[in-house]
């Protein structure tokens, strides 16, 4: 039964997204009501210019002597409609600026809902989309579904109260007449119903398109070092007019497959016209209707017909307003592989060891990354991972946070499964310094309490000596309240890396990730950094991703993962006497230093 009702709101468009949004409009439907009810007199006052006319038009212009409504002075019908037009405005503007306000809260309510399944979001996800799509569809789609919603329930709304009065005013004037300008009205009206398939594809395209834009002005901004140092202006040039030339192509036909709605309407609506001028003629000299019965209709049908003969434009705006909330939909009911269970346990800090079990591992389902892995940490220990570039060995580390799904297998701390445990407690047992740490606009204070953001300054000092960037901070102006850009762009490599070791050290978590933590730095900095990383690593189970051997001799554990799969694991000594592949890696690692230091 269910199915049936979600298969025929897929058939009703209308219906399935009013539906969807109304948890967002829920909370303001007193003044969205208002803001719709006002629409109704705005709509209807329509008809009283076209009614006006006709006592006017018998009385003053034909000279019949017939008399005015209610025997009203002749002046007073165009004070009445003047008077009726303020009304009309200021019920325009109060639906105007009530559709304005609920319509900001919505597109608010909807992008923070948005935003918190963004912070949500699997790696996987990142990896799959570029960042100007994942704007495009967080930022563009809520603003054009949620003002478009409103602003055309609002036009939707006036165009209807106003056409039924309009149409009452046909009927009331002349019932022949109005008869033709209701066939003519449906077949103007009918080609609005093919519109929707034809413009789907071409503005889920031109989504994609949009993406690949900011896409490439995010990148550009980001890699203009990158750009300058190997003259890549014309390069890159081209690439985006390439991208605009799509776009381009993209509204062509877009503007092929809708810019026909306004010009036929307009040759049926004139058919109309034509038609309705010709009838009303016979109707007027037989004595059937008066020459202000015609005139009102007339006026009617013109108020009637405007609104329809751009329509075109509207309806497909309604459209786009209404694919726009089936993206963020789409977006927001996004079934993500890294689920956390309803109601699961928190992970309590490790006691005994982390277990690897059975584990295979594939992005795409297809290349297997990971085979069969099984390991076994303890408690305190520190191993480390070495083997040849996309072997396996971040992939291993990534999985233990949960950073992707696992594809077989399974990963136990203490005996608990972590797909049984809450994220969030699983995650608060972990810290993590990457090869590249993301650093947030704002300043050093800022990103080192993302740590621990009730950290006392005392917590806050023993951290910045634990991290070797206490001496860095004294010498600052403004010390740990400095400025560093958008991602740090105003500290060196080493220094985001302390920052970034220095939050790990306020979160201490028992189990920490090190995922080439040094390796992009220069000797001098990587001997500070390294001081530092030796500090959080005391008393902690520590993950090690290296290249560079000599950081890790000291490991309790060394697994050497190749292909996916681990080849050998022991410690330093043990695995150099084995001569197998550690040996190997090492002996070439050796030989290179030597060549570099001759």
């Amino acid at each position: 039964m269910k199915q049936k009702i979600k298969e025929r709101l897929k058939k009703n468009a209308f219906v399935l997204n009013y539906t969807r949004m109304w948890p967002f409009i829920k909370p303001f439907w007193v003044r969205a009501l208002a803001a719709t009810l006002i629409t109704i007199p705005i709509g209807s006052l329509d008809a009283v210019i076209a009614l006006s006319l006709k006592p006017f038009m018998d009385t003053v212009i034909m000279e019949k002597g017939g008399e005015t409504p209610f025997n009203l002075p002749l002046y007073v019908i165009p004070l009445f409609i003047v008077i009726f037009t303020i009304i009309q405005s200021a019920l325009e503007y109060g639906a105007s600026y009530l559709n304005a306000w609920v319509g900001g809260k919505i597109t608010n309510n909807v992008k923070e809902k948005i935003y918190k399944k963004l912070v949500t979001c699997e790696s996987a996800f990142v990896d799959k989309n570029t960042s100007g799509f994942v704007v495009f569809r967080c930022d563009s789609d809520p603003n054009l579904a949620c003002s478009g919603l409103l602003n055309n329930l609002k036009v939707f709304t006036t165009r209807l109260f106003s056409s039924f009065s309009l149409i009452f005013v046909l009927f009331y004037t002349s019932w022949q007449l109005a008869i033709i300008a209701i066939i003519v009205l449906g077949s103007a009206l009918y080609p609005l119903t093919k519109i929707r398939k034809k413009i789907k594809e071409v503005m889920n395209s031109t989504v994609m398109a949009g993406g690949a834009v900011l896409t490439a002005f995010n990148e550009t901004f980001s890699g203009l070092k990158t750009i300058a140092s190997y003259n890549l202006e014309d390069h890159q040039s081209s690439k985006f007019s390439s991208v605009l030339k799509q776009m381009f192509k993209l509204k062509i036909k877009y503007t092929q497959k809708t810019a026909w709605l306004s010009p036929m309407m307009h040759i049926i609506i004139s058919l109309g016209i034509a038609g309705t001028i010709w009838y009303g003629s016979y109707l007027i000299k037989s004595g059937t209707i008066t020459s202000g019965d015609f005139v009102a209709f007339m006026t009617a049908l013109l108020m009637l017909y405007t609104p329809v003969k751009n329509i075109g434009k509207n309806f497909t705006a309604v459209q786009m307003s209404f694919m726009a909330i089936e993206r963020v939909f789409d977006f927001l009911e996004m079934k993500m592989s890294v689920e956390e269970k309803e109601n699961a346990p928190c992970l309590k800090p490790i006691q005994n060891k982390i277990e690897y079990k059975n584990i295979t591992f594939s992005y795409d389902g297809k290349k297997t990354v990971l085979d069969n892995i099984n390991l076994t940490i303890k408690k305190g220990e520190k191993i480390a991972f070495v083997g040849n570039s996309g072997g396996g060995k971040t992939t291993l580390v990534n999985l233990l946070p949960r950073f992707y799904e696992i594809s077989n297998g399974n990963i136990f701390i203490d005996g608990k499964d972590i797909k049984e445990v809450s994220l969030k407690s699983l995650r608060n047992q972990i810290a993590v310094v990457f090869q590249d740490n993301f650093l947030f606009a704002g300043t050093i204070r800022d990103n080192i309490l993302l740590g621990k953001p009730d950290a006392t300054n005392a917590e806050i000092e023993k951290a910045l000596q634990s991290a070797c960037l206490d001496e860095f901070i004294k010498s600052l102006p403004k010390g740990l309240d400095t400025e560093i850009g958008e991602r740090g762009v105003l500290l060196s490599g080493g220094q985001k890396q302390r920052v970034a070791i220095a939050r790990a050290f306020l979160k201490d978590a028992p189990i920490v990730i090190l995922d080439e933590a040094t390796s992009a730095l220069d000797n001098k900095s990587e001997a500070i950094v390294q001081q530092a990383i030796d500090n959080l690593m005391n008393d902690r189970t520590v993950f090690v991703i290296a290249h560079r051997l000599s950081t890790i001799q000291n490991a309790d554990k060394i697994v050497v993962v190749n292909e996916g799969k681990l080849i050998e694991e022991g410690n330093h000594e043990t695995l150099l006497k084995n001569k197998g592949a550690y040996y190997a890696l090492y002996m070439a690692q050796f030989k290179s230093k030597k060549t570099d230091d001759k």
